[in-house]
């Protein structure tokens, strides 16, 4: 289990990352810079399917197909929706509100353990109050940022962000308990392959999307400078460092803490994309983050080691009655 907890954070670190990515480029359409970053996913994964090509063949038309759902819904729609997102309410509040996972996803995951795996369903009254701790620390992170962020953007453009926000919640918690439960379906594909196989079709989907949107911007006459933008070797290069950092590790790091976790456990974990993509944008504006934040932070911490560490008694009490 702490090997998966490992992964998870690690997963985590560099999610926090997505963040901060539209603001250096802040000329580029989020669905361009959601196109290209998998694109880059794609042409990295290429080289490392050779030689995961006999696990890769192993897969039955079914998994391809599933593979195929999950990227259209977990990465394009969902990366399109955030960049979008970030570009009209700022990367606090978008992160804010990507921060509503651990508690959407636990709630979430906890509900489906009704008709599978029910074992590793936790206790409602550990969840809550777990969940309330992360509430009330994002809560408080919320109340300063609402008013930095009303004084950059219009209202119509800040309520359009957060709409995006919410739909990137939605496709993420879909993707994260769909994912979650094909890797512990079959345990015999290990997680590098399932990542692999998930680069492989998002490059043809990805390309595929980033030629309709330069033709959809050459029909409308944009001044956008197609195909690469005003930055080309910026835009390159950052989409190469976003691809294979969070998304080629950062998802094989996440696939490795499914399979070793309960989905129900890995919800609260991604509060630490919240706090690590809150760290890079004080960094990116450089500035310290107020007492309110700092304590908002603190709740959301002490949220997610109240729930990992009373599941993790369990599991030793377990173990230890087992043994007797």
């Amino acid at each position: 289990m702490i090997a998966g907890l490992l992964f998870s954070l690690g997963a985590n670190l560099l999610w926090g990352l997505i963040f901060i990515g539209p603001l250096l480029v802040p000329e580029y359409p989020g669905v361009l810079q959601a196109a290209a970053r998998y694109v880059a996913f794609g042409i990295i994964t290429l080289p490392l399917s050779w030689f995961d090509r006999n696990r890769l063949f192993k897969l039955l038309r079914k998994d391809w197909i599933e593979a195929i759902k999950l990227v259209l819904v977990g990465n394009l729609i969902y990366y399109a929706c955030l960049t979008n997102a970030i570009q009209r309410t700022g990367s606090l509040i978008s992160t804010i509100i990507i921060g509503t996972l651990p508690a959407v996803l636990a709630i979430t995951a906890n509900l489906s353990y009704t008709t599978y795996n029910k074992k590793d369903k936790l206790s409602w009254n550990v969840l809550l109050v777990g969940l309330c701790f992360i509430v009330f620390g994002l809560i408080c992170v919320n109340l300063e940022e609402l008013q930095y962020t009303l004084n950059i953007f219009s209202f119509q453009e800040y309520f359009s962000g957060i709409i995006l926000a919410v739909v990137s919640v939605i496709c993420w918690t879909w993707y994260a308990l769909r994912n979650a439960k094909w890797l512990k379906q079959h345990s015999y594909s290990t997680s590098m392959t399932w990542t692999i196989a998930q680069g492989i079709v998002l490059l043809p989907l990805s390309f595929i999307f980033y030629v309709g949107i330069c033709i959809f911007f050459n029909i409308v006459n944009s001044d956008f400078i197609l195909p690469l933008g005003p930055r080309p070797k910026v835009f390159i290069l950052l989409m190469f460092a976003i691809g294979f950092l969070c998304s080629w590790v950062g998802t094989f790091f996440w696939n490795e803490a499914s399979q070793r976790l309960p989905t129900v456990f890995m919800g609260p974990l991604i509060v630490f994309e919240t706090i690590f993509g809150l760290l890079y944008t004080f960094i990116h504006r450089k500035i310290c983050p107020s007492f309110l934040t700092l304590f908002g932070i603190l709740l959301l911490i002490v949220g997610v080691v109240y729930i990992s560490s009373t599941k993790l008694f369990l599991i030793k009490k377990d173990e230890r009655s087992v043994k007797s």
